[in-house]
């Protein structure tokens, strides 16, 4: 098999890993009986807004959010559905928003969160790097510096989030399991034989991730930003909000060029988010590979000339 850039994407969920194909998507997950659970589904067919350079970006980041949610959620559900009296009361939570919302029910509890974790990650790195930036401003007077101290403030949130949650046993599994997830994309845009043996061998970083993605928007916005005037920081956070589906754009522009290319200016683009994702991706188990490898089964194309970054 010769070597292939594919548009196969994935993430990491608890006890699983979701893989998306051009065609298919699946969710495999490792039961509590140790089997592994797979359940797959179409992938929607692209939109005239997803051929839109850098309008295609925001657009991406808000379905990537919805899915990525229910995902999760389906996961947890069935990694840890074991009978238990809380797996039970958490059934009858379903059952009444199913009730109340019908076929939405999952939907719709999606979109919420989806919509609350964005609200808490513009709070946590646009608001409050400008805020401590402005109350330092108080003390020290900055000038010209104040774009440059507000962008490394925001670097330095996001990477001690990052190491903070990574910290959290749960969460750690999850990034051994998106250290799964690269690896076996890795294996197959390489080629080979989709074996645990095989995709052991191979970098837990990859250039298309969405760890990348995160880093490569913190830099494009600190760049834009830097042009947003200095006044409250209330009329700057809310220019900076203005601006961010444009931040989104072009940050995914990047990501796509960097995914889709081996070359120098690639590499260089990608080396920051890969550096990034030693706090994001583990090295994985074998039972782990072993999912991942579920997954990405059933979403490789029949035809890998459509299956194309």
């Amino acid at each position: 098999m010769s070597k292939i850039k594919t548009s196969i994407g994935g993430q990491a969920l608890m006890e699983g890993i979701f893989m998306k194909g051009p065609e298919i998507s699946c969710i495999a997950v490792r039961r509590p009986d140790k089997t592994i659970f797979t359940e797959i589904g179409k992938t929607p067919k692209k939109k005239l807004i997803d051929k839109i350079p850098v309008v295609r970006g925001a657009a991406a980041m808000i379905t990537n959010l919805v899915v990525g949610y229910k995902c999760l959620m389906r996961s947890a559900e069935i990694a840890f559905d074991d009978g238990d009296e809380a797996a039970q009361s958490e059934s009858k939570f379903d059952k009444w928003l199913e009730k109340k919302l019908g076929d939405k029910a999952a939907e719709t509890v999606g979109i919420v969160s989806a919509v609350i974790g964005s609200i808490m990650a513009i709070v946590l790195f646009m608001i409050v790097p400008t805020f401590l930036t402005g109350l330092l401003n108080k003390f020290v007077e900055l000038g010209a510096f104040k774009a440059a101290i507000e962008g490394v403030l925001k670097i330095a949130i996001f990477i001690g989030y990052l190491y903070i949650v990574t910290r959290l046993e749960d969460i750690h599994r999850v990034f051994e399991y998106h250290g799964a997830e690269h690896k076996t994309i890795a294996c197959y845009e390489a080629g080979e034989e989709l074996t645990v043996e095989n995709v052991r061998k191979h970098s837990r970083f990859h250039p298309r991730c969405g760890t990348s993605f995160m880093f490569i928007v913190l830099i494009v916005s600190i760049i834009i930003f830097s042009f947003v005037p200095w006044g409250s920081t209330i009329v700057r956070a809310a220019i900076k909000l203005a601006l961010l589906p444009l931040v989104m754009g072009i940050s995914y522009e990047i990501l796509k060029y960097a995914g889709r290319h081996e070359n120098i200016p690639s590499k260089i683009l990608s080396a920051p988010g890969m550096c990034v994702q030693r706090l994001t991706a583990f090295e994985p188990h074998d039972d782990q590979i072993e999912i991942a490898i579920a997954a990405m089964n059933e979403v490789i194309p029949d035809d890998r000339e459509n299956d194309k970054w």
